[in-house]
């Protein structure tokens, strides 16, 4: 996955697009299916 496609420069400021796990914490991102979201790391 590239870095460009998880977070957004809007000026100064840095947003993510992805929501984190709340179980492994910063860093990891959920991927975005139809029907549900899945952790990138812990499934």
């Amino acid at each position: 996955m590239q870095v460009w496609k998880l977070y957004k420069l809007e000026g100064d400021k840095v947003t993510r697009l992805r929501r984190e796990c709340p179980r492994c914490g910063r860093g990891y991102f959920m991927a975005e299916h139809k029907n549900r979201l899945s952790c990138g790391n812990c499934g």
